[in-house]
């Protein structure tokens, strides 16, 4: 069935690329957030080691300071829920696809982690990359964080429903929606293989209000919303 899917989508892109590339031309660039990439939060007692790694969602693309980004609003929701101190760190590739962002973790590292966040699919979706490309490169990236940080709870995001975002236009956002439930479908499996790797929905609402001023990101209440989740999600509740 996924590869009906996958033939679909196929057929379909053709008669809409004049609307894509359309979109690419007249999309509202915004940076990624300012400030530190690294932070201890809170001193004294047994910390915990949060690490984000990945794309403009990590980089804080349309929110204007990385703490009140997804970093920052991960670092605020597992104090709250632990009261322990917080050394995290995030790595981000603003526009990296599933194979840029394991070389970037190849690249630098860093220490390990006791809960890791990954953001990874979008670009892999609009860089109309293949299925076979993705399982590929999930499972390296998925296998490379667990060597990287052997004892942490992995929490991968799926790719967020294309199909809400106010920046595309219909039926370009259909079809690229569709291509993200294809992608998921496959992640859903691949997760399998990773017993310390959760695979958790990206609460997107179907709310504009909720996203950037290029809609296409989410803005600052979105990400508290969504790393609420994620923290829930590592600590196991």
């Amino acid at each position: 069935m996924n590869r009906l899917h996958s033939l679909q989508f196929w057929a379909a892109f053709p008669l809409l690329l004049p609307q894509a590339l359309w979109v690419r031309k007249t999309a509202l660039r915004l940076p990624p957030a300012l400030g530190p990439r690294h932070g201890i939060v809170n001193v004294g007692g047994r910390p915990l080691r949060l690490f984000a790694l990945g794309d403009s969602i990590v980089a804080g693309v349309g929110i204007e300071e990385l703490f009140d980004a997804m970093p920052g609003r991960l670092v605020s929701a597992l104090f709250k829920h632990t009261g322990r101190p917080i050394h995290w760190r995030a790595l981000d590739r603003n526009g990296a696809n599933s194979a840029e962002l394991r070389q970037a973790l190849l690249d630098e590292p860093g220490e390990p982690a006791d809960i890791v966040f990954v953001s990874v699919g979008v670009n892999d979706v609009t860089g109309l990359r293949s299925q076979r490309a993705w399982q590929r490169d999930v499972r390296a990236l998925l296998a490379a964080l667990v060597q990287h940080s052997q004892q942490a709870r992995i929490v991968l995001a799926a790719i967020p429903p294309l199909d809400v975002f106010p920046a595309l236009p219909s039926p370009l956002r259909q079809l690229l929606g569709r291509r993200s439930r294809q992608l998921n479908a496959i992640t859903e499996q691949i997760v399998r293989e990773f017993p310390n790797v959760v695979f958790l929905p990206t609460p997107v609402p179907d709310d504009p209000t909720m996203f950037a001023s290029d809609g296409f990101h989410p803005n600052s209440r979105a990400c508290a919303v969504w790393a609420e989740a994620v923290i829930q999600a590592a600590l196991g509740r």
